[in-house]
């Protein structure tokens, strides 16, 4: 049966030709599926790699080897060639994640990890990948991927970095100095012996240089101060960029603070504070000029129990004890300090609650003529509430200084004493002529738009005339205020309101713009006139600014006044006025109102006085 076999044959051409046709098309996709994953891992620029369980061999692809810097021949097939360039602080957890998916804990392989290039350096990658595993479960192979994510972790490090450190000297900053800090106490609780210290310190007059140059010039300084702190401690204080024995840090401004670890005994820091403290005596040089600088240095010691922020903030109240001491000083912390600091802020929190609710009293001390004896002025002066602790006017006008409220206190003691002067005017108590003297702090001359308002509303608020407010300014605000100080005064003056300069002498207010202040009176500090009669100096000084200010066609004040002698010694120098406790002193207006009335005083009065000086300054 020919046929049949012919039929049968052609059969299994067929079927022959429709496997071919399948093999040859499974094998064009198979090839398709290839070029397809090729191109994707190319535009991937990803490296490929294939390991074998079974052979123990490692496929590694011509990227892969290239992306750690090294032609296709020159890599083998042995996982060794993989591992050996695994850096050595990341192989541990290179296998550890490799072991994990092997073993089934993960559903994939994924570690990142720097590994060597053939040039030496070492750049980061992250490496993935999928076991294939038998019937058993056993794995037999792993592929996957292998990219380059230098750039990423660079990026990161440098956003790290940022975080950590100050941006303009590249030091570290308050949250990593912190952390330092809190690292070595931790060591202190675990050894006993264990201490550390921390010094905290910013320059002296800092804003000066600001002021005086430019932001600029301030903030080359503070770079070259954060080299120079680099290079004056010993590498076992402090490595300045961050090494395991300590840290210098700056936190803003011009505030650094220094860790000093393992400190072995307390001296060992007020020795680095020294050092510092001669570091400042050589010039910096910064844009081409010779800067000197000092800095005020605080050290605190760590003990048992005390926590990172508490030992900053030792320091940093040691720092302000050194500033209260001078300029160029370090002072060591003590509990005596903090207790002071607390008095401090609640005293603070006390005096504003005072100048809110205006209860803080205004005493009157009178000027005299200490020619005719009569009275031709009052200074005001602020004093703290009847029945409360007694606070010194020195220390909550410091206060009220340091802490912004000195506006508030001045435009309190200014109003009520154009009050009373006006009161007084309005009775028949004082002459027409009788001045009010207010003290203006330096400070207050820093908004000279709210002092000429406040100065505007005590008078048309008391009906005062602007020629009896006077305003007392030191000199030492004369000098470092001269061009602020001037165009306020000169508002002033336009108003009617003179200016007197307070404590003469005891600065160096230059004599061109005495020659141009706007003003008529110079006051003698009371250091020249209660030691007179011992020391010829000081009446040589007050006779020169008697002369001074007559030259000048100036009014002379004493102040501090106590006995007749340098009455009389004040007389024969041809000083106008004076005030003191001869006369009297300052009191509140009931008490002060009596004194009027019965002036002048019998032991003033009984006086051999010359003729009459006129009845205002």
């Amino acid at each position: 049966m020919p046929w049949l076999l012919f039929a049968a044959f052609g059969v299994v051409a067929v079927l022959a030709l429709v496997l071919v046709s399948r093999v040859v098309l499974g094998a064009a996709r198979l090839r398709q599926s290839q070029e397809r994953f090729e191109l994707a891992a190319e535009g991937a620029n990803d490296g490929i790699w294939d390991r074998d369980y079974v052979g123990d061999t490692v496929y590694l692809s011509p990227r892969w080897k290239a992306m750690v810097g090294h032609a296709e021949h020159e890599i083998g097939d042995s996982p060794a060639e993989w591992e050996k360039r695994v850096h050595p602080e990341d192989l541990a957890g290179f296998r550890s994640a490799a072991q994990a998916h092997l073993g089934g804990n993960t559903k994939t392989f994924e570690s990142e990890h720097r590994m060597r290039h053939n040039d030496g350096s070492y750049r980061w990658f992250v490496t993935r990948g999928v076991a294939i595993r038998d019937e058993s479960g056993k794995p037999t192979r792993m592929a996957g991927s292998m990219s380059d994510i230098t750039a990423r972790k660079e990026s990161e490090e440098m956003l790290r970095h940022g975080a950590l450190h100050d941006a303009l000297t590249g030091l570290p900053n308050r949250s990593l100095f912190l952390d330092r800090v809190s690292l070595s106490l931790t060591r202190s609780r675990r050894d006993p012996e264990h201490r550390c210290a921390v010094l905290f310190f910013d320059l002296d007059r800092f804003k000066r240089i600001n002021d005086g140059y430019s932001h600029a010039v301030g903030d080359e300084l503070l770079v070259t101060l954060g080299q120079r702190l680099t290079g004056i401690l010993r590498p076992s204080d402090t490595v300045a960029r961050g090494g395991s024995d300590g840290l210098v840090a700056r936190l803003g401004g011009d505030e650094f603070t220094i860790l000093l670890d393992d400190l072995r005994r307390p001296r060992e820091a007020t020795e680095i504070a020294e050092r510092i403290q001669a570091a400042f005596e050589k010039p910096f040089r910064i844009h081409g000029r010779e800067l000197f600088a000092s800095a005020s240095i605080g050290i605190a010691i760590s003990h048992p129990g005390v926590s990172a922020l508490e030992l900053m903030r030792n320091a940093d109240i040691a720092m302000y004890d050194a500033k209260r001491q001078g300029t160029a000083r370090w002072s060591t912390f003590t509990d005596e300090m903090h207790t002071r600091v607390l008095g401090q802020v609640d005293l603070e929190s006390e005096l504003r609650h005072v100048i809110e609710e205006r209860r803080l009293r205004v005493f009157y001390q009178p000027v005299v003529s200490l020619a005719g004896g009569g009275i031709v002025g009052f200074e005001a002066l602020a004093r703290w509430p009847a029945g409360d602790s007694p606070v010194s006017p020195d220390r909550f006008i410091a206060i009220a200084e340091d802490t912004g409220l000195i506006a508030d206190l001045g435009q309190f003691v200014l109003h009520t004493a154009c009050n009373r002067l006006a009161n007084w005017r309005r009775r028949g108590i004082v002459d027409d002529e009788v001045t009010m003297s207010v003290n203006v702090s330096g400070r207050q001359f820093g908004d000279p738009e709210r002092l000429v308002a406040d100065v505007k509303a005590g008078l048309e608020q008391s009906g005062l005339p602007s020629r009896c407010l006077r305003l007392e300014i030191t000199e030492s605000t004369v000098i470092s205020r001269p061009e602020r100080l001037r165009a306020a005064l000169a508002e002033l003056e336009g108003l009617g309101v003179l200016a007197e300069i307070d404590d003469f002498g005891t600065g160096y207010a230059s004599l061109t713009f005495l020659q141009s202040f706007p003003g008529d009176t110079l006051k003698i500090d009371r250091s020249f006139i209660g030691t007179m009669q011992e020391d010829d100096s000081h009446e040589a000084i007050a006779r020169a600014i008697v002369a001074l200010a007559h030259n000048l066609g100036m009014h002379v004040i004493a102040e501090g006044i106590e006995d007749p002698r340098q009455l009389a010694l004040l007389r024969s120098i041809g000083c106008e006025y004076g005030q003191g406790y001869l006369f009297a002193k300052p009191t509140d207006t009931e008490s002060l109102e009596s004194i009027i009335a019965e002036w002048p005083p019998v032991h003033i009065a009984t006086e051999e006085l010359p003729p009459s000086a006129p009845a205002g300054i």
